[in-house]
């Protein structure tokens, strides 16, 4: 049987070599984001498959959860991929700094990152019980150390999706759902900031970026049965960024 994975967050990035991945190992992916399907990077099925849902509104969770509900006619969700992420910037591009973050500007950030991960789990959880599925959380380096370029409110966002990570592990392990999380460090994605290239030589052992596709492997990792007994984790995919 067709194992199906909801992923948020598909419009570009980590998200499309994703679903570029999961698709070729015979996945059925429904993908959200809050923009229609991106038609430069186009996947066979990926229009009636794709959830047009923003994130940053509550009330589209539950919506959410019953179009997927409807989609999956019965079956159960293997995975959910919770993979939006919004960062917000000032002028330029700037790093918005706490003095410069306003209380709207936090909220929005932990709807899309955090609450978002946190509701579709609880509403989707009978779906994903019967398919002993999992849920893939995606963080980053930014939840464990100030960054240069990522503000406060996605950095404290990510922390907690973090420690959401291992509640959702203890509770739903339980109930056969296994919940780990996964943290990029410098991904080459068009969202870089310019100055990338200083963390890349004194900060990664590796001296390089990481590929969309190298963060896509992790996760069809940990949807695998080879990562069974891997629940609660946190997978650093950072080039060594974090030691």
């Amino acid at each position: 049987m067709q194992k199906t994975m909801l992923l948020t967050g598909a419009s570009r990035g980590i998200g499309h070599a994703t679903v570029k991945l999961f698709y070729q190992h015979g996945w059925r992916v429904l993908t959200v984001s809050r923009a229609p399907l991106d038609e430069s990077c186009p996947w066979p099925g990926g229009k009636d498959n794709h959830i047009q849902a923003d994130l940053a509104d509550p009330a589209a969770y539950a919506e959410l959860a019953a179009d997927v509900r409807q989609r999956l006619g019965g079956a159960g969700l293997s995975a959910i991929v919770n993979n939006a992420a919004v960062s917000p910037k000032g002028d330029s591009g700037k790093r918005l700094g706490i003095a410069d973050s306003s209380y709207e500007d936090w909220l929005s950030v932990f709807n899309v990152n955090l609450f978002s991960a946190a509701i579709t789990s609880r509403l989707l959880l009978p779906e994903l019980r019967a398919s002993s599925g999992t849920i893939v959380n995606i963080t980053s380096i930014a939840g464990s150390r100030v960054h240069r370029f990522a503000g406060p409110a996605y950095a404290c966002s990510k922390a907690a999706l973090a420690a959401l990570t291992r509640e959702q592990a203890s509770e739903f392990g339980p109930l056969g759902v296994r919940v780990n999380a996964i943290a990029p460090g410098e991904i080459d994605t068009s969202i870089l900031s310019p100055g990338t290239e200083d963390i890349v030589a004194n900060q990664i052992p590796l001296h390089r970026l990481g590929d969309p596709m190298e963060v896509a492997r992790a996760v069809l990792f940990l949807c695998t049965p080879e990562a069974s007994y891997i629940n609660g984790a946190e997978l650093h995919v950072n080039g060594g960024q974090h030691v």
